[in-house]
């Protein structure tokens, strides 16, 4: 029997493309999204070896888009089984008076609007056949705010509240939904943050060992492998050497 459909948003770094790696790994069939399509034709020919990948290359940012690459799905991809709502970014940091409005937007129409946009769109069939996983990538900053995160964390604190409300919107539908939270990842996280200034995106990683995309991937593998009556809720992953948002140790 062939495995599961699971659509990855934001495939083409980071979490995402660790998750799409470690699942064609596994033999899932893959639907990879993200605005960079040489990325994403890159990552294709890669895992393409390993399993069944169709690309949709379009930004979660603009619902038009979000809509017409969705509804472009061959039939054969229509039903996705597993949605990993992985797109997300940092913009800046910044006390709240001083910030950049504009980071805000992106931040709010990535994080919050893009993972709206493309559920609203998934779910539905989902409910349909009574069997479906929403997978809803949050953050240590989803739990705590810290000095500056301001806008981000407000985001990836609705993503928190979100996945707890879709869990009871289809609590009768059958449809497991799920949340991890990862603390400090070696990412482009930091550069998107830092608007490309290499030397300052290496600062939150300095003297410690952060997570890898891959060790964010294998806790999702997890997720995805329980039992049907099983439905981990909520993960909260961080690495040994960070205790909270901003309290970590150095070497």
């Amino acid at each position: 029997m062939d495995k599961e459909i699971v659509l990855i948003t934001g495939a083409t770094s980071g979490i995402g493309e660790a998750t799409a790696e470690l699942l064609a790994e596994n033999r899932y069939r893959l639907i990879i999204a993200g605005r960079r399509n040489d990325r994403l034709d890159e990552l294709k020919n890669h895992i393409g070896k390993l399993t069944y990948v169709h690309t949709l290359n379009f930004d979660i940012r603009h619902r038009d888009e979000v809509d017409r690459a969705i509804d472009s799905l061959p039939p054969e991809w229509q039903d996705v089984d597993i949605l990993v709502n992985n797109a997300g970014l940092a913009a800046g940091l910044d006390h709240f008076h001083e910030s950049d409005i504009d980071d805000w937007e992106q931040m709010i129409d990535t994080n919050l609007k893009g993972l709206l946009y493309i559920s609203r769109k998934i779910t539905p069939r989902m409910v349909e056949r009574g069997t479906g996983h929403v997978i809803n990538i949050g953050s240590i900053a989803g739990r705590e705010m810290y000095e500056k995160g301001n806008v981000y964390s407000a985001t990836k604190h609705a993503v928190e509240a979100l996945s707890r409300g879709m869990k009871m919107d289809m609590l009768n539908d059958g449809i497991r939904v799920s949340t991890i939270s990862p603390g400090l990842v070696d990412t482009e996280f930091s550069l998107v943050r830092f608007k490309g200034d290499g030397e300052r995106a290496k600062e939150p990683y300095r003297g410690m060992r952060p997570l890898s995309g891959r060790d964010v991937a294998e806790a999702i593998l997890f997720m995805i492998t329980r039992p049907p009556h099983v439905n981990i809720n909520d993960l909260l992953i961080m690495p040994t050497a960070q205790a909270a948002a901003v309290m970590v140790h150095r070497e």
